[in-house]
Order: C-alpha cells, then sequence, then structure tokens
C-alpha cells in the first residue's frame, strides 16, 4: 500500500515521508479500513513536530487519527463487516499506524458505519473534533435551557461544539477573532459572536445573558481565556476544556472560581469513558443522518502532498478542514459527494 510516515519528530517536510509499505493484517476484534479521505487534526501535527514534549513511541509512525472508507478485511471474532463504509476515529491512538495510508487497521467498535448519504468527505472530518465538542458538551448532561459559550467558534471542535448545542436547545455565544471566523460561527448556528480580543467582551458575554452569565464554556484555550472565563461563568457553571496551547501550565483563581462553584473538566477524547463514548458516537450519527452537522473543508490534498497539508493546518489561515486524498482507485460505494456537508 502507499502510505505517509515519520521516524523522527521535527518540520513536516523535514521528517514525512511517502512511499510503499507492507499491507496490514487485522487481529483480532480488529477491521482493516481501505481509507478514502483522511483528516488531519491539530493533534496530528502536534504529535509528529513533537511538541509539548510528545516523544515518538514507536520508530515508524503513520499519522492521522480520522478518516473514512470501506472495510475489506475483518479479524477473528468480528461478524462480518466486509464492505461496510465508515467513518474511522483514534486510529494513531490504539497503534503507531494511522489513517494517512490506503489501509489502515483499528479496533472494531474504532470503526463507525456511515450513513448512506453521508459522503467519505463528511466522514473524515467527524472523528476526535465531534467527539470531542460532544463531550465537553455533555459530560454534565443536557443543555436543554442553558446558556454555552464556546471559544474559538471557528475551529473544527468549535463548530460542532455549536451545532451540538443549539441542536440540544442551548443559547450558543460564540467566541472568534476576524470577521470570516466570527461569520463562520454565525453559520454554524451561534446566536451571538463576540471577538474575545476586545477590552469590552466579558462584559458584552455578561450583556448577553443579563448579568448572570454562561453555565458551561466549551473551551480551546484554558490558560490564555482564563481572566475571561472566569468573569463570565456562573453559578454552578463548567469549564470543559480541550486545549491550552499559548499557556500549558496555566494559573487557577482558585477562590474566584470556588465562589461559585465552578467545575474544570479537561476533555481528552482517547480516554473518554466506554459510556460517554458509545454515547457521543450514537448521537452523532443520529446527526450525520439527520444532516445536522455541517462541514466546511479547506482542502483535499492528495497523499504525495502530506507535508503541504500538515503545513496548512499549523498555520491555520484557511477555515474548515483538511483532509488527504488516500484514494487508490474506484470503490464499490454509492457515496453522495458533498463538500460542504
Amino acid at each position: 500500500m502507499k502510505a505517509a510516515w515519520y521516524t523522527r519528530n521535527g518540520r513536516a517536510d523535514d521528517v514525512l515521508e511517502v512511499g510503499d509499505m507492507a499491507d496490514p493484517l487485522p487481529g483480532p476484534n480488529a477491521v482493516r479500513v481501505r481509507i478514502q479521505r483522511a483528516g488531519i487534526n491539530p493533534h496530528d501535527v502536534k504529535r509528529r513536530s513533537g511538541t509539548g514534549g510528545r516523544s515518538m513511541g514507536a520508530p515508524v509512525i503513520v499519522p492521522g487519527d480520522d478518516g473514512a472508507g470501506v472495510i475489506d478485511m475483518v479479524g477473528a471474532g468480528v461478524d462480518d463487516r466486509v464492505g461496510q463504509r465508515v467513518w474511522v476515529h483514534s486510529a494513531c491512538h490504539s497503534s503507531p499506524f494511522g489513517t494517512s495510508a490506503e489501509l489502515t487497521v483499528v479496533p472494531s467498535t474504532n470503526a463507525i458505519e456511515l450513513p448512506l448519504a453521508t459522503s467519505f468527505d463528511t466522514g473524515a472530518c467527524i472523528g476526535v473534533p465531534a467527539l470531542t465538542a460532544h463531550r465537553c458538551l455533555f459530560a454534565d448532561g443536557p443543555v436543554r435551557g442553558s446558556t454555552v459559550l464556546v471559544t474559538g467558534g471557528a475551529g473544527a471542535v468549535g463548530h460542532h461544539a455549536i451545532e451540538m448545542a443549539v441542536h440540544g436547545g442551548a443559547t450558543v455565544i460564540a467566541t472568534a477573532s476576524t470577521p470570516e471566523k466570527q461569520r463562520a460561527a454565525l453559520d454554524a448556528g451561534a446566536h451571538h459572536v463576540v471577538d474575545y480580543r476586545r477590552d469590552d467582551a466579558a462584559t458584552h458575554i455578561l450583556e448577553l445573558t443579563e448579568g448572570r452569565g454562561v453555565d458551561r464554556i466549551v473551551e480551546v484555550a484554558l490558560g490564555a481565556n482564563m481572566a475571561l472565563t472566569t468573569a463570565v461563568i456562573a453559578l454552578d457553571g463548567v469549564i470543559s476544556t480541550y486545549a491550552s496551547e499559548a499557556v500549558p501550565e496555566p494559573l487557577i483563581p482558585v477562590y474566584a472560581l470556588m465562589r461559585r462553584g465552578v467545575t474544570i473538566r479537561i476533555i481528552l477524547v482517547f480516554v473518554m469513558p466506554l459510556a460517554a463514548l458509545a454515547s457521543a458516537i450514537t448521537d452523532v450519527t443520529t446527526l450525520l443522518e439527520s444532516r445536522a452537522l455541517s462541514h466546511q473543508i479547506a482542502a483535499i490534498y492528495p497523499l504525495e502532498s502530506i507535508a503541504a497539508a500538515h503545513i496548512e493546518v499549523e498555520q491555520r489561515e484557511r477555515i474548515g478542514k483538511v483532509l488527504l486524498d488516500t484514494a487508490s482507485g474506484s470503490m464499490p460505494d454509492l457515496e453522495t459527494r458533498e463538500a460542504s456537508r
């Protein structure tokens, strides 16, 4: 099979290679997926670059947690799923061989049936971002009737969090900087968008909630946004964070948060409780079937250009998901090709 890999951490154009690799075989309770599209997440490029002290963990790594394709082989203990269209998540967490290849092997539970009318492009966008958004929103119960603040509303997790929160019956306030990102958050369904760079951002959010504050926050930058979130979180509120890149070891204003009984919940999709993961997968599938999730795609690169794709994700100049075209030929598929859904 054709695959991309790296054998050391470093810059994308220095360490990523593309070539031939032996076809993987599924072990017990695993399936092999012929990947048609692979999604690239910020976590993938951080793992490859070694950001935050990340180490290789294996001598050769094929990057990519997310993707979509067709199961073409199953291991012992798996019912016959050959020919099933699936979306894949966390491929590179359970193995060093991820989705940036024509074939990947994952636990059967990590390959989720893709609704017939859902494209492979869409399937590759779901995975880690959608599951993370779901956990951030619903780890503490339903959101109906609550006010949710989504920071970084134009990002992949933020985009899904807005859509899921609106679908769940919440009033959604998003933060975004540029007019383009603000429009993306509004297009996702946010009721209000606030420029977090403004000195009066917290005042504006409090005005939108009539001074009560927000019940839950889906937080992309815990440390950098700590002053803002502390100012706007409501009594008994929850801050669910999935990143703190700019300030990886933030100072927590304990007493200010304690006086409001605030919970800080730190989310990593790879260690979600199994019951929470199952609930997220069920809900995401339902949302896909009803077309309640939208997907803006920034670019689709051929596998051979994976280094350029990784660089685009790192630069974050365009809004939307960056995908890899890993298809090696025609597939027996009824895919509906929709670049935006």
